[in-house]
């Protein structure tokens, strides 16, 4: 067992981070100590590292060395907005230091460097000019290396990563591998070293930033009206419209919430957005905690994509698709994704298979051209059994029954054809994708999945079917088909499949 954390007295009195407990114990004898709690840590500092998205919308947890601890901004054309790169650095430092917080920070070209710097310099800002100088200062530990790595450098005198820099490449890479130089080059900007945003990465956004702390959800919802506008005037602009809107509301007790929707297509009408907002809203009333205040509430726009002018005067032509749209957007706010859903084609020319259902919200509809056959309005999730007599063993039929009732048919067309899929035989037949698996918490109560049907491939072993299109002396008209053939004493078996309108 070893150290992973040690308060400002103790740090004092020689002991230090890594170092063996029983070490540790045998000079401070009556030190107290706690086991880490390494989960909490890292939820409490993803969390803390949200928050942090009010300065910059680049957020990343640097996870390299530890899963919290290390917080990357990318400040690249934000920083005037704080008066300059200083000030940004004095400000983000100190309002830390003012929660209890211990914090070192660093501004530099590149994400090695600005890590090395704050953890074994002063805090400063790194231009371009000094990086060189800077880090050629800095002990090897500044690379982000292994503790074997660095052992093994201590070993052979280096110290510094100057002295490191001196040493020819090739046999470095033989000792310690590729790792060791891929850290030199990120550190000095050869490699370009790229930072995994926590939050959606917004292409546009309008913000507001409250004198007084707001708390109500009906304020946060009129201040997202306002936002939306300004979000509708920036994509305007740009000639863009939007299908992905995400709602970041930050707290004074550096918490940040934040609800993400998606729009059934482009869009930047700022009522339309409101409302999607309102509904997702009232559905999460029961999780929403202000906290002690709102200071800071953003809207974000992602997945953009190009959208003219529309025409809605005297002359535009309504075709109803956008009110349909709407309608799927606020129910799936209001419901969830999984509870409105559409029907898309797939490759299959079995009935049962030839439609899968997906969220009406999913993008990337996939088109296949299909010939225009005739198909029932309704088709039974499971073809169920009847009885049909025929006049001739291979002709149309003439009464069948079902579910308990007899049916005179008067009219029919037929057969129509279909094989059996043979390379899908022994699959289940699924309408809705399975859910993923997700980790449960101890303790935490099982959620139950969205709805699944789980429905069996029908007769798996089947062959052939001859469908045929009947209709009743009341003008009803099913779908039915015959498995199999006619062949000595065995007999096929009759099925219904479908209803018609």
């Amino acid at each position: 067992m070893r150290l992973a954390a040690l308060d400002p007295q103790l740090s004092r009195e020689g002991l230090r981070v890594g170092q063996n407990l029983a070490d540790a114990r045998a000079i401070k004898p009556d030190m107290v100590v706690e086991e880490i709690d390494r989960p909490l840590l890292v939820a409490a500092f993803a969390a803390f590292a949200d928050w942090h998205s009010n300065a910059s919308p680049l957020v990343s947890v640097l996870s390299d060395m530890s899963a919290f601890g290390d917080l990357v901004l990318d400040i690249t054309g934000v920083d005037h907005l704080f008066g300059g790169e200083a000030k940004m650095l004095r400000l983000l430092l100190k309002r830390l230091r003012d929660l209890g917080y211990r914090v070192a920070g660093a501004i530099a070209p590149t994400i090695g460097a600005a890590w090395a710097v704050s953890h074994f310099a002063r805090s400063q800002i790194v231009v371009p000019e000094m990086l060189e100088s800077v880090l050629d200062a800095l002990p090897v530990h500044g690379l982000r290396l292994s503790d074997k790595q660095i052992a093994d450098l201590g070993q052979m005198g280096l110290a510094t990563i100057g002295q490191l820099r001196q040493r020819p490449r090739k046999p470095l890479q033989a000792r310690f591998g590729l790792s060791l130089l891929t850290r030199i080059d990120q550190a000095f900007g050869v490699i370009d070293e790229k930072l995994t945003p926590r939050l959606p990465l917004a292409e546009h956004m309008a913000e507001r930033r409250l004198a007084e702390p707001i708390s109500l959800l009906d304020d946060v919802l009129r201040v997202t009206a306002d936002l939306s506008v300004q979000l509708a005037q920036d994509l305007e602009a740009a000639g863009l419209g939007a299908q992905a809107f995400h709602l970041f509301v930050y707290r004074v007790d550096h918490k940040v919430m934040t609800l993400s929707l998606n729009a059934a297509r482009v869009t930047r009408d700022p009522a339309h957005i409101t409302e999607l907002f309102r509904h997702r809203a009232q559905r999460l009333e029961g999780e929403y905690d202000a906290g002690f205040g709102i200071d800071m509430v953003r809207l974000a726009a992602s997945s953009t994509e190009l959208l003219e002018a529309l025409q809605t005067g005297a002359f535009s032509t309504e075709n109803g698709l956008e009110d349909i749209d709407r309608l799927n957007d606020r129910l799936a706010s209001r419901l969830g994704a999984m509870a409105v859903l559409k029907s898309v084609p797939v490759a299959s020319h079995v009935p049962e298979r030839a439609v899968r259902l997906v969220p009406a919200l999913a993008a990337g509809e996939t088109r296949l051209e299909a010939p225009l056959l005739p198909r029932p309005l309704r088709l039974l999730p499971r073809p169920e059994p009847i009885r049909v007599m025929a006049e001739v063993p291979d002709g149309l039929p003439a009464r069948m029954e079902w579910r308990g009732q007899t049916y005179r048919l008067i009219k029919g067309e037929g057969p129509e054809r279909l094989g059996a899929e043979w390379w899908r035989t022994g699959q289940r037949l699924e309408l809705v994708a399975p859910p993923k698996p997700q980790e449960q918490e101890p303790g935490e109560p099982s959620e139950p999945p969205p709805y699944v049907p789980d429905l069996q491939l029908f007769l798996p072993d089947a062959g052939t079917r001859d469908y045929y299109l009947v209709e009743d002396q009341e003008g009803h008209r099913y779908w039915v088909f015959r498995q199999g053939f006619y062949s000595g004493e065995k007999q096929p078996a009759w099925y219904l499949h479908g209803v018609f309108a």
